[in-house]
């Protein structure tokens, strides 16, 4: 019999996987055709939403092409492994079945030879040929079996194949649309996204519009308090003018010409003052200018009538013009009528002449020569505030007013007194800027907050400081410290240095307000020193410049080394991060 063929199921075989290969190469075309009329369909502007989800399809269908194709092949591979295993086991039966076979044409022969004998007569076996027909069919049957099992073999391994081939091929076909979906729907989240982005650059816009609008606004505001300070200036020299003419009815031309002076060097400072506030003069309120022919009256009674401005000054620093004792004088030695307790006083006018009687007595004390004796009138108003008891202290200890005498004295009387604090150690400069000749004749104000500082100094633990900013409990508290030293001067309420107790706010203030000076300054007394210890551009410590001299910048710092001390530096030195200049 011939022999099983098998070279047709393979080459069968590699046929099917040829057929799946071009199958695979017919999806990519199709697919690259469809892709070439949906471009020919959209928009042609660049960088669009649909460009973007065409681009990912596109990506998506090449790379599920490489997987049909592999996972074709992979197919294929295992299609013909397969079939090659098959024809093996088949050929080892084949081997195995033509061996069974040739021992059982030998057993036929004997059967034949058998049956031969017994028609001879030589033997007695009942075996007949149709028997032995049979059992020669019956052999022949394992063969066609064989031939039927490998043709079914291969048969069911390629129709596997393909059924395996077209599954992967539905299964690639649903993943390009699911990717594509995928990307139009988030190339439609990109369009609302971008939408949303341009709804928020126009409300951004909107708000920046908004806040120009405001800033038109406070400019409009700034040019009317400048037409304020205008007609403060003119009120100044009408007041001073009125001074004048009050010395001349008082008599002696030197009053005359010591008033004249005055007005001229007063109102050129308050016009002329530097463009800053803090020199310009503060007029007193309507309330006390209602009770300038009762002061003038006064004045000239007790002859002082050169001081009329200052007496103003003085009320409108205790009282503002308002209530029954403007002046304050009721726990004075010149009250005789009223209770000596705040507001003791409950008549005006009487008021004023107690309080014009006291200062009077101060400024005899303090031996002012005439209204612009800047250094000896401080001493008297820091007399009219805690009693003459301080002026002659004051001048056998020191030979004169300082704030740091100010505040030891201070001290002094309030742990005899038993109380908490003892009047205010900032009069003279509260008193002062209502005084239209003051500020003209005032040198060194900058050094108030140099002479508060060096008071401190010893100071462990940063209190009061940090309470009195209005934590609760310590805080990092240099910043603090000068914002205190600070408030002691008035210069907070002022406006000439802001209160913070953060570095960099501290330094944004002086920055925003066009005060700022790098560390390559040479800086003066009371300007604000910045430190950035870390080399990185962002300010960590602060402190009060107390002198430079000699390329050597002293100061006084709190919260170094949580204590209040004295520190040098080199001028440009890398450790300063720069200067705020107070317009003092």
């Amino acid at each position: 019999m011939a022999d099983i063929k098998t070279r047709d199921t393979v080459k069968g075989t590699i046929k099917t996987l040829d057929k799946a290969a071009v199958a695979g190469q017919k999806m990519k075309q199709a697919y690259i055709a469809t892709k070439d009329k949906a471009e020919r369909t959209v928009n042609a502007n660049e960088n669009t939403a649909e460009e973007y989800a065409a681009d990912q399809v596109e990506a998506g269908m090449d790379d599920i092409s490489h997987k049909a194709v592999y996972v074709l092949d992979r197919a294929g591979r295992k299609g013909v492994r397969d079939t090659k295993e098959n024809l093996q086991t088949a050929k080892e039966s084949v081997q195995h079945f033509k061996q069974q076979r040739a021992e059982r044409a030998m057993n036929v022969q004997k059967t034949q030879h058998r049956a031969s004998a017994v028609r001879n007569g030589t033997t007695s076996v009942p075996t007949t040929q149709t028997q032995t027909s049979s059992a020669i069919r019956t052999l022949e049957k394992p063969e066609k079996m064989v031939k039927q099992s490998v043709t079914s073999a291969g048969k069911k391994n390629i129709k596997i194949a393909g059924k395996e081939t077209a599954k992967t091929t539905q299964r690639a076909v649903k993943t390009a649309e699911h990717t594509a979906k995928t990307s139009i729907k988030t190339s439609r989240q990109a369009a609302k996204t971008a939408q949303k982005t341009a709804q928020t650059t126009a409300k951004a816009s909107k708000k920046a519009a908004k806040a120009a609008k405001e800033a038109a606004k406070q400019t409009a505001q700034a040019t009317k308090t400048a037409v304020k300070a205008v007609v403060s200036t003119v009120k100044a020299i009408i007041a001073g003018t009125k001074a004048l003419v009050s010395a001349i009815a008082a008599g002696g031309w030197i009053a005359v010409v010591i008033v004249l002076v005055v007005v001229l060097l007063g109102s050129a400072v308050a016009m002329f003052g530097g463009g800053s506030d803090s020199n310009t003069y503060t007029a007193v309120s309507a309330e006390v200018q209602a009770y300038e022919p009762v002061i003038q009256k006064y004045a000239k009674q007790y002859g002082i009538p050169e001081y009329v401005e200052l007496i103003k000054a003085v009320m409108m620093q205790e009282s503002g013009g308002r209530g029954l004792d403007p002046m304050q004088a009721a726990e004075g030695s010149f009250n005789k009528k009223y209770p000596h307790e705040p507001n003791g006083i409950k008549d005006p006018e009487y008021s004023i002449e107690c309080g014009v009687q006291e200062l009077k007595a101060a400024l005899t004390s303090a031996e002012v020569k005439s209204p612009i004796d800047m250094e000896n009138i401080k001493l008297a108003l820091q007399g009219y505030n805690f009693g003459n008891g301080y002026i002659s202290w004051a001048r056998s200890k020191y030979g004169g007013y300082s704030y740091a005498n100010a505040v030891e004295f201070s001290t002094q009387q309030a742990q005899r007194l038993g109380w908490s604090s003892y009047g205010d150690t900032q009069y003279p400069a509260h008193v002062l800027r209502y005084y239209p000749y003051g500020r003209a004749f005032t040198s060194g104000s900058n050094q108030a907050i140099v002479e508060v500082a060096l008071t401190q100094l010893g100071n462990e633990g940063g209190q009061p400081y940090w309470s009195w900013y209005g934590f609760q409990s310590r805080e990092e508290w240099c910043a603090c410290f000068v914002s205190w030293c600070a408030d002691q001067c008035g210069y907070i309420e002022s406006g000439l240095i802001p209160k913070f107790a953060g570095c960099v706010n501290g330094a944004n203030w002086f920055k925003s307000h066009n005060q700022w000076h790098d560390r390559n300054y040479e800086p003066k007394a009371g300007d604000i020193i910045f430190f950035d210890w870390g080399g990185d551009g962002i300010t960590d410590h602060v402190g009060i410049v107390e002198k430079c001299e000699n390329g050597t910048v002293y100061t006084v710092e709190g919260n170094s080394g949580d204590a209040c001390k004295q520190r040098t530096y080199a001028v440009g030195s890398s450790s300063i991060y720069g200067y705020g200049i107070p317009a003092y």
